[in-house]
């Protein structure tokens, strides 16, 4: 058969993560309700902090980037799951496939630097207070958010053009319930040692960079920590970090999982379920984690409902 007329893919088959229907229906409720309550979390996080002016700081604008990234995150993954999960017909087009794998990248490259941005804040707000509002500038906290999502647009752009260039000859069955690389890559019919090498190098260094500096940030906190005197002074240190290192720990520890080994260790299974925990649980659970655990946030919304009363009673 000409090699030609086998290449050209038009659309791929999303097999999900299970087949049976009864399972599905279960998902698909779960994963609806997961996904209302990561938009309506990061949504109600967003305004939260527009609406109240003592949360205007750097600390909650990088928190409400991180809530606008989670909210997008979600949409380019769940909405065509839970499509999938009802219905037969589990085609996705060759286009709307990678253009779903380059802003699931973009989207998550955008956020491994936003959440470094969010660790040098840290760093900077209990090691160097003196300095914060000259180095944490609204002109630099805008620098640092640009970066982030430049690094992210370049890196998913080199993603999705060498993974363009594949061919797929002998089937169109993606075993995952969204196009990302390494399924995909099974797919091909051509050397992808390259792409595989290429691939390896952006979400290592993309994953080493900014770990490194979120670990850097946080030891330099550590060492400040220790030096305080007072258990109430180690107590707020502590408390202004334990949200943004419990959202780290999650994030990276089922990324590096995924995407730090070799894809020949890909293992169906264990790989989606992590892939589910990344692109549809931890959406979720940021606004729960910095909510719940920031008594500033949790004040904030005090403050608006009682507003929202006085202005009641006032009509």
């Amino acid at each position: 058969m000409d090699r030609r007329n086998n290449t050209h893919v038009s659309d791929f088959i999303l097999m999900g993560l299970t087949e049976s229907e009864e399972i599905q229906l279960v998902l698909f409720i779960i994963f609806l309700i997961i996904y209302l309550v990561s938009v309506l979390g990061n949504t109600g996080m967003i305004l939260i902090i527009h609406l109240d002016l003592q949360l205007h700081s750097p600390m909650y604008f990088f928190l409400r980037h991180l809530s606008f990234l989670d909210i997008s995150y979600s949409t380019v993954i769940t909405p065509k799951t839970l499509q999938n999960l009802l219905t037969s017909t589990k085609h996705i087009s060759y286009i709307s496939c990678f253009t779903q794998m380059y802003f699931f990248v973009f989207l998550g490259v955008a956020e491994c630097f936003l959440l470094s941005s969010m660790a040098y804040d840290r760093y900077v707000a209990i090691c160097n207070p003196l300095h914060y509002p000259v180095v944490m500038s609204k002109r630099f906290c805008c620098s640092l958010i640009f970066g982030s999502y430049f690094i992210g647009f370049t890196n998913s752009l080199i993603n999705v053009l060498f993974m363009s260039r594949l061919d797929f000859c002998d089937s169109n069955v993606i075993h995952h319930f969204f196009c990302d690389t390494s399924p995909i890559l099974d797919l091909s019919c051509t050397d992808t040692r390259g792409v595989e090498i290429m691939i390896f190098i952006c979400a290592g260094s993309t994953l080493m960079v900014s770990l490194i500096t979120i670990s850097v940030s946080y030891l330099s906190i550590l060492a400040t920590v220790l030096k305080i005197t007072s258990p109430s002074g180690k107590r707020k240190a502590f408390s202004t970090c334990a949200s943004h290192l419990l959202g780290v720990t999650i994030f990276y520890g089922t990324m590096i999982f995924t995407y730090l080994k070799p894809r020949k260790s890909y293992t169906l299974g264990k790989d989606q379920v992590a892939s589910v925990f990344y692109t549809i649980v931890i959406p979720m659970l940021n606004p729960l984690i910095y909510s719940l655990r920031n008594k500033e946030v949790k004040n904030a919304l005090i403050r608006l409902m009682q507003k929202r009363q006085d202005f009641r009673q006032l009509k």
